[in-house]
């Protein structure tokens, strides 16, 4: 759970926040790009842990259901394509009863809080 939401998410959120609210900023241009290596280098060492394991620790965890969620982030989903190992892990995670409980769990409530 932990390297989810400390070494994935901030970087995604980063870039998300770079272009979502800083786009017109004038050093936005010259952000991205690093930006978007940082998010690649912390996607490469995840796929480099993940290799040709179906989980991130043995059997599929509550760590999967928070690495998935952060893998649907926009910046990430943008670049799954070049990661065909964590395009099949989101794929597998995705699918899962699990996942598909807590998702569609935090999806009421959010909507019941937005009602």
């Amino acid at each position: 759970m932990f390297a989810a939401v400390i070494t994935i998410e901030p970087v995604i959120v980063e870039r998300e926040v770079a272009v979502l609210l800083e786009g017109d900023k004038p050093w936005t241009a010259e952000r991205l790009p690093m930006l978007e290596a940082r998010l690649r280098q912390r996607l490469d060492d995840l796929a480099t842990w993940l290799g040709d394991k179906d989980w991130l620790e043995g059997d599929f965890s509550v760590g999967d259901i928070m690495m998935v969620c952060v893998l649907r982030r926009p910046a990430a989903a943008l670049l799954m394509g070049d990661y065909p190992v964590l395009t099949a892990y989101l794929a597998r995670g995705e699918t899962r009863p699990a996942f598909q409980t807590a998702f569609a769990e935090q999806k009421a409530r959010s909507d019941a809080a937005h009602g």
